[in-house]
């Protein structure tokens, strides 16, 4: 999830600029522009903007987040509608039919028992 993060930081001179672009392009960030006649720093990325602060604030002075947004892609692929496929669902075929059979040769003899 990607986020643009404009920070207000305090940047007087040519080298806090170019130290603030060196702190702010860390891993997970994509894009740093400095807007220079607001002080702002923009970054875009999935980086954490209060951390980022943080060093913004340890390392030039005073920084103050301004806004937090998602960055959002208009991909062709999100326009146009999904189309699923359509499956077919066929039924199993139909169990063979049961055979009952019968040994003639048990009721041939009268002297077998029929209990077991």
């Amino acid at each position: 999830m990607k986020k643009e993060m404009v920070i207000n930081v305090q940047m007087n001179c040519e080298k806090c600029r170019s130290k603030a672009m060196q702190l702010a392009a860390s891993a997970g960030v994509d894009s740093v522009k400095v807007d220079g006649e607001k002080n702002q720093l923009v970054v875009v990325g999935e980086a954490d903007p209060v951390i980022l602060t943080g060093i913004l604030r340890k390392k030039i002075g005073h920084s103050v987040i301004v806004k937090v947004a998602e960055v959002k892609k208009d991909d062709e692929e999100s326009k146009e509608p999904k189309v699923e496929p359509n499956f077919a669902w066929y039924g199993y075929p139909p169990a063979p039919p049961v055979v009952v059979y019968e040994d003639p040769n048990i009721y041939s003899n009268p002297n077998v028992c029929s209990i077991l």
